[in-house]
């Protein structure tokens, strides 16, 4: 497939590289030079100097951004290149909001959008085992799957678009929620003294598994936060969930006081922690 992945950060860098690997005819995009010129000196593709150029003559674009802002800024510097047919695919955690007025916008032009949030940090990016969540029509959420299967390893359609957004709400709701819960007991742990990898093995084969556990428990008691997804970027997340649980008047209650504490932990100086750092506000000493 002839492809345009625009946005080289933590997770399209590595996304953009398993498309290459792939055998993909691929050019990429990113808004600083450097960081596409970084790419191409590791992977086979070719750097375009504007996202209009990127797109040009490409069957698919991808996306991988930072907020609705950089994605309606970056659509609108492509929009008018796009081939006919051409699918547009984001990747970017945005608004439904958005993805629904895109999906219109584009449409009008002749090509699609899927709104394909991801899941699975940047560990699941550089290892090709992402989970895609996508909102669309059929026949461009199939183009979308040929067009990711070489860095997901899970890939459902939910609904039509803006779904896969809802979709990805759900899932950094679930994980806000599970991470205080940890964050607490590995501090309680702490504080009680307790053999942590005892602990773990203890607790990790019943009803308190899940993955945060299993790859974040240990470090989280060691203090070390420098794993990915960011609370600066989480918290982003959660400002399109809270909003939109406004608007359909879901209660969010725990999520609303995690996003808070995220806030806490921001004003600490650690932004750019991952998201376990919440257990940074329990820490004694």
């Amino acid at each position: 497939m002839k492809l345009a992945f625009l946005g080289l950060g933590v997770m399209g860098f590595p996304m953009a590289g398993h498309l290459a690997a792939a055998g993909h005819d691929l050019v990429v995009c990113n808004r600083t030079r450097a960081r596409a010129d970084e790419w191409v000196a590791r992977h086979r593709g070719a750097v375009a100097a504007t996202p209009a150029e990127a797109v040009a003559g490409r069957d698919v674009a991808l996306m991988c951004l930072g907020d609705d802002p950089d994605v309606e800024a970056v659509v609108a510097a492509f929009e008018a290149a796009l081939q006919e047919g051409a699918v547009v695919v984001d990747h970017t955690t945005a608004s439904p909001g958005l993805a629904r007025r895109l999906n219109e916008r584009l449409k009008a032009r002749g090509a699609a959008f899927v709104d394909a949030p991801v899941s699975g940090g940047e560990a699941g990016a550089v290892n090709g085992k992402l989970s895609v969540m996508c909102g669309g029509e059929a026949e461009a959420v199939e183009i979308a799957r040929a067009a990711t299967s070489a860095f997901s390893a899970r890939f459902v359609h939910i609904g039509p678009p803006g779904h896969g957004q809802l979709a990805k709400a759900v899932n950094q709701i679930c994980i806000a929620g599970l991470l205080q819960g940890l964050s607490e007991g590995v501090a309680f742990a702490k504080a009680a003294d307790l053999d942590i990898e005892r602990l773990l093995e203890a607790i990790s084969g019943g009803a308190a598994q899940s993955w945060q556990m299993d790859n974040r428990a240990r470090t989280m008691a060691a203090g070390e936060f420098d794993f990915g997804f960011a609370v600066d970027w989480m918290r982003k997340d959660l400002r399109i969930a809270l909003q939109e649980a406004r608007e359909l008047g879901a209660s969010l209650p725990v999520t609303s006081l995690v996003d808070q504490f995220y806030a806490d932990v921001q004003a600490m100086g650690g932004g750019r922690n991952d998201t376990s750092s919440l257990i940074r506000r329990l820490r004694r000493g």
